[in-house]
């Protein structure tokens, strides 16, 4: 039995969870976008390191992904920090920014002292004027620099999250010069097996999940934290195609 504030206790269940959605960059770069941080139900946390960002030549690989357990004293102090002095307990849903248009959304989930609660922020952090909501948001970016960072640049133990699965993400690439386009890497797969989105109005960009073997057939160094761009591939069709990939946490599915 859980002393303090109840949470969920599977391992694929988010207790705590600071992610970023929207901004402005390029659509692949969205596609390839790990959570900063992440708290399932057993302790355990996988959470982006933040460092300089990393080079492999004219391909864009994510930040180092890690991972570590926490305890129960420490599931509770951090669930404690996040609703009081994170802001999450009093916030509400959605804060817009209306200073800001191209500026990243936060995006807080926390299940926890029997609620579930998602809020969103746009621009956090970022030329937030005075007002009645300026002492939550502060509240709230202080939550965000803590989740960014949550081992201190490297004192906290962790070892490399280790994907079991990957989501593959195909753009068309039609028309694209001066890039360097690779055979297509899969034997038993194709451009069709990627699945668009039914959605006419949604960006098109055909996923798939990959096993770890597909992943690495990429032949990319630092593949395992993800790739958001500089690879380009020739499918069986004879078109080139813009390839993301980006590890899949405990939650996910594909």
């Amino acid at each position: 039995m859980i002393e303090g504030l109840a949470h969920p206790t599977a391992a694929d269940q988010i207790v705590l969870r600071y992610d970023s959605a929207g901004g402005f960059v390029p659509p692949e770069v969205l596609a390839a976008r790990v959570p900063f941080f992440t708290l399932y139900g057993d302790g355990r946390i996988v959470f982006v390191r933040t460092t300089a960002q990393p080079s492999n030549g004219d391909i864009s690989v994510g930040q180092p992904v890690r991972t570590a357990k926490l305890s129960e004293a420490q599931i509770q102090s951090l669930l404690q920090f996040a609703l009081d002095d994170g802001g999450l307990a009093i916030a509400r849903d959605s804060y817009m920014n209306p200073m800001i248009a191209d500026a990243p959304t936060a995006v807080f989930t926390i299940n926890a002292d029997n609620d579930s609660k998602v809020v969103s922020a746009m621009g956090l952090g970022h030329d937030q004027q005075p007002g009645p909501d300026a002492a939550v948001l502060q509240r709230l970016a202080n939550l965000a620099e803590r989740l960014s960072d949550f081992d201190h640049g490297g004192s906290l133990a962790s070892d490399p999250y280790v994907p079991t699965a990957y989501r593959g993400v195909l753009t068309d690439a039609t028309g694209l010069v001066g890039v360097k386009v690779r055979e297509w890497p899969w034997p038993d797969l194709k451009p069709s097996d990627f699945t668009l989105p039914k959605d006419p109005n949604v960006y098109q960009q055909a996923t798939r999940t990959l096993t770890a073997d597909e992943a690495a057939a990429l032949k990319v160094d630092g593949y395992e934290n993800g790739v958001a761009g500089g690879v380009w591939v020739r499918g069986k069709d004879g078109k080139a195609y813009s390839l993301v990939i980006r590890p899949l946490l405990p939650d996910e599915t594909s």
